[in-house]
C-alpha cells in the first residue's frame, strides 16, 4: 500500500468531500499523514497489516465534527468506512473489523489488543507532539513505539516534515502548516 496509490487518491477525495473542517487543522491532512509514516514504519516491526493501517490513517479522524472534545468521532469514522467498504477499499471481513475496532477506540486509552489495532493506536498516539504534548510509553501499545528513540523521531517531525509534506501534497495539492 502506497500513499499515492490512485485507489487511495480517489478515497482521499471521499473523504475531503465529507469532511467538515479545515484540512491544515490539526486533526487535518497533515495529522493523517503522519499517522500513515508512522503506522508504516511501525508495521515493520510489529508485522501489523499496513493496508489496515493504511486505512485508520484516512477514516480515525475523518468525521470530526470539531478539533475539540468529540468522543463519537471515531465511531463514525469507522461507520464511514463501512459504508464505503467495497466501494472505495476492500478488506474482509476480519481486517475490516480490526480497521472498525481500531477507529472506534482509538481514543479510549486501551493498550491491549491485535497488533494490527496496537499499531493503529500507536500511530496516532505518536503524533502528540503536534499539539504539546510528548506521548508517553506507558499509554503506548507496542515495543517500537514505546522505545525513547521511536518517541523522540516522533515529536521531532509532528509539526513538520518534509516526507509529510510529499503525502500531503499527493492528497490534496500544496499544503502550508503552521509552525
Amino acid at each position: 500500500m502506497h500513499f499515492d496509490d490512485p485507489y487511495i487518491l480517489k478515497l482521499v477525495d471521499a473523504i475531503r468531500e465529507q469532511y467538515v473542517l479545515d484540512w491544515n487543522s490539526i486533526h487535518g491532512i497533515g495529522h493523517w499523514a503522519r499517522v500513515w509514516e508512522n503506522g508504516m514504519r511501525l508495521a515493520e516491526e510489529t508485522g501489523a497489516n499496513i493496508e489496515e493501517v493504511g486505512y485508520f490513517a484516512l477514516f480515525h479522524d475523518a468525521c470530526r465534527l470539531n478539533d475539540g472534545r468529540d468522543s463519537q468521532h471515531g465511531k463514525r469514522g469507522a461507520e464511514l468506512a463501512a459504508q464505503w467498504r467495497n466501494e472505495f477499499f476492500v478488506l474482509n471481513d476480519e481486517e475490516f473489523d480490526l480497521l472498525y475496532t481500531a477507529c472506534t477506540y482509538h481514543t479510549s486509552g486501551e493498550t491491549e489488543g491485535d497488533p494490527t489495532i496496537q499499531t493503529c493506536w500507536d500511530a496516532d498516539r505518536l503524533d502528540l507532539g503536534r499539539v504539546g504534548i510528548t506521548p508517553v510509553a506507558h499509554r503506548l501499545c507496542t515495543a517500537v513505539a514505546k522505545r525513547a528513540e521511536t518517541i523522540a523521531w516522533a515529536i521531532n517531525r509532528a509539526c513538520y516534515s518534509p516526507d509529510i509534506n510529499q503525502i500531503a501534497e499527493s492528497w490534496m495539492g500544496p499544503v502550508e502548516y503552521e509552525n
